[in-house]
């Protein structure tokens, strides 16, 4: 069965999606550093400027994300999943985040983006998964 959607409907959903990201934007979740951190790694959006520190601590055993955070500027897209990617992160293991596609980010946002801001959507998690190659690649 497919299920159609009124245009009003989907403006509105469209619309709650955008509210929770300037939510996640003006007070995001695990915003801040980790002393001691597992993985700590920068990256850039030299396309639009936006930049993303991420720290991650680790139950090393078995490979476990328990803790994220993140520090950064730029668009509400960027900083927002930033924030959201750190909350989602949190006990799962690296592996199931190094698993994590384009798809799976932006079924966490919710939204449709646009080719260039889909870039800032998946600026965290590309900074995480190139952390996590970095701390496997010190083993």
């Amino acid at each position: 069965m497919i299920l159609k959607m009124e245009p009003d409907a989907i403006n509105n959903i469209d619309a709650m999606y955008r509210e929770e990201l300037l939510e996640y934007y003006h007070n995001p979740a695990n915003k801040g550093t980790i002393a001691n951190a597992d993985i700590q790694f920068s990256d850039k959006n030299p396309l639009c400027g936006d930049s993303v520190d991420i720290y991650v601590k680790l139950e090393v055993k078995d490979r476990i994300i328990t803790q994220m955070r993140f520090v950064g500027t730029g668009c509400v897209i960027s900083m927002a999943s930033a924030a959201i990617v750190s909350e989602y992160a949190e006990g799962k293991s690296i592996d199931e985040m190094q698993r994590m596609t384009r798809e799976d980010m932006l079924g966490l946002l919710g939204l449709q983006l646009t080719p260039s801001r889909v870039k800032c959507a998946m600026l965290a998690l590309t900074a995480l998964k190139k952390g996590i190659v970095d701390y496997e690649s010190k083993k």
